[in-house]
């Protein structure tokens, strides 16, 4: 096939805005199928690509489904993604469609390759297209990762591998490359049973960070984080709650800072305060009686909930990490976790994988709220950003960026949005990972120029996505259901067309493999140290 560009072997009967619809001719397919790669899609059948020539323009089109007349005629309906230029440049979209009549062509393998050499640059290759000889799939990177990345797709379908190969790639091809990885099931750093931690990527090029040892503290939270942890929203006293700490807040940050150093505190400023002093206060406000023991204060009892909720946050084993930090505990201290977060601290990598399998789930948006906010801000007071941009990693989105409102997870989904939609603007790029894209924010998912969508069989989440690509796109997302595990439809800005591949094979791999039942109730231990797992538990650690 690597000769039929130019062969003809149709032609177009009936044009619209959704779709094209053009006859074959048998006998000239036949002549074309001599000689093409094996494993590689016969021209003119579904999948296949052909171009169509028209008044001195080209369209490339994919075959999306075939038909037989009574004649024995074979009509097919054809999905046009964009134009070539002479050059054999493809621009995404069609601007001119053509007219019933004109010349349907074979798209052989030399000018898809074509396409992927054209716009793929610093050597950066995801996978390959068995339809097409196993073609390399080549990317733009600058589109990409600057666009941001959406990895769908249903559980076991392979977006774990998928996620490690796109790293993987990326630092190979990039070494200098900056990206911060949110794990939140220890799928790509582990320890074994000897205690040696693994991670799903080359020696020195990944750091393992738990996130209670990072310790992005109390201090580093936004008013509204810590409102959302300290604050029962449903409680009628919350606005006078939200007041009080928003006032007491900002005197606590403003009297423990030298002016000279912080001449310009907020409330948000990122500057170590006392969570202790802020507790106490409270407790004396509740309490305060006037005339001398005979008259309740204004906000006596008032704060009663708020105490005891504050007071459980503080004295929980499983908060100690972001309200008792030991390391933390100075705001000159602020550099060192910054150093630690984008790879700079000791070693050095290029990839942050940032463990958040021990964090307790109540607690887990929050953090990530703040991991989220950290990588925006980082870049947005860095003025070498454009030298130095940042990649974040967001798996199972769903479980920190919902789609649905709701308190416990506004500051995350506001961290992530306002990466999705000004992150670009200042280098920090985002890829949500997620099984379940219907209960993703709406606002991350639109901003993302890059769909790369795997198995997907809920009708539901088929849908959503649907609405979220480009309209001339859509229909490609009826093939999703009969995707094998690792095989991708591939949309976006820095694909060069809308494309079905299979990812390479990670190396190493996660550590995500499906449980084997049959092996494991055939020849599995047959006893456990039950005593052990009771401490991990305790301990919550894995």
């Amino acid at each position: 096939m690597e000769d039929s560009q130019d062969v003809v072997i149709g032609k177009v009967t009936r044009v619209a805005v959704a779709e094209i619809q053009a006859s074959f001719d048998p006998e000239a397919l036949a002549s074309v199928e001599e000689g093409i790669a094996k494993g590689a899609i016969p021209a003119g059948r579904v999948g296949s690509y052909v171009s169509i020539r028209d008044s001195g323009r080209r369209i490339l089109a994919r075959v999306q489904s075939c038909d037989q007349d009574d004649q024995g005629k074979l009509l097919a309906v054809l999905l046009a993604v964009g134009e070539l230029s002479k050059e054999g440049v493809f621009f995404r979209g069609v601007a001119h469609y053509p007219r019933p009549g004109a010349q349907v062509e074979a798209a052989g393998d030399r000018l898809i390759r074509k396409l992927f050499r054209t716009i793929a640059q610093g050597g950066l290759s995801l996978g390959t297209i068995p339809a097409l000889g196993n073609t390399p799939v080549g990317i733009d990177p600058n589109r990409f990762f600057n666009r941001h990345v959406a990895v769908l797709g249903q559980s076991g379908s392979g977006k774990s591998w998928a996620t490690a190969t796109i790293i993987q790639r990326a630092v190979e091809a990039m070494p200098n490359a900056h990206i911060v990885l949110l794990d939140l099931h220890g799928e790509y750093a582990w320890t074994d049973d000897e205690g040696a931690t693994h991670t799903a990527f080359k020696d020195k090029t990944a750091r393992y960070l738990d996130a209670r040892d990072l310790e992005i503290p109390y201090w580093l939270l936004t008013f509204a984080e810590l409102s959302d942890l300290l604050i029962d929203r449903d409680d009628e006293n919350a606005p006078t709650h939200s007041a009080f700490i928003r006032e007491n807040l900002e005197d606590l940050k403003r009297g423990g800072q030298r002016k000279d150093d912080y001449p310009h505190i907020t409330v948000d400023s990122p500057v170590y305060y006392s969570l202790e002093e802020l507790f106490d206060r409270i407790k004396e406000a509740n309490d305060q009686m006037l005339d001398f023991g005979k008259t309740p204060g204004p906000l006596y009892g008032l704060f009663d909930k708020l105490l005891t909720r504050f007071e459980s946050r503080l004295t929980d084993n499983r908060y100690q990490f972001l309200f008792k930090p030991r390391k933390r505990t100075s705001s000159e201290s602020m550099e060192g976790l910054l150093r630690d977060f984008v790879g700079l601290g000791e070693p050095r990598a290029q990839i942050t994988i940032i463990d958040l399998s021990s964090v307790p789930f109540d607690v887990r948006p929050t953090v990530c709220a703040q991991i989220g906010r950290v990588a925006f801000e980082f870049n947005y007071w860095n003025r070498r950003y454009r030298e130095f941009p940042l990649f974040l990693v967001c798996e199972e989105a769903h479980a920190y960026i919902p789609r649905e409102r709701g308190s416990e997870f506004e500051g995350a989904r506001k961290s992530m949005e306002r990466i999705a939609k000004e992150g670009r603007k200042y280098g920090v790029g985002l890829c949500v990972i997620s099984q379940r894209p219907k209960e993703v924010s709406e606002t991350v998912l639109a901003q993302c120029g890059n769909f790369l969508c795997l198995r997907m069989t809920n009708p539901d989440d088929q849908d959503y996505v649907r609405q979220l690509v480009p309209e001339s796109e859509g229909k490609l997302i009826d093939i999703l259901a009969g995707l094998s595990r690792g095989e991708v439809m591939a949309l976006g800005e820095g694909i060069p067309i809308p494309i079905r591949f299979r990812f390479y094979k990670p190396d190493p791999a996660p550590h995500s493999r499906d449980v084997n039942y049959a092996t494991g109730w055939k020849d599995g231990p047959e006893d456990l140290d039950v005593a052990r797992i009771v401490q991990r538990w305790r301990w919550q650690r894995r």
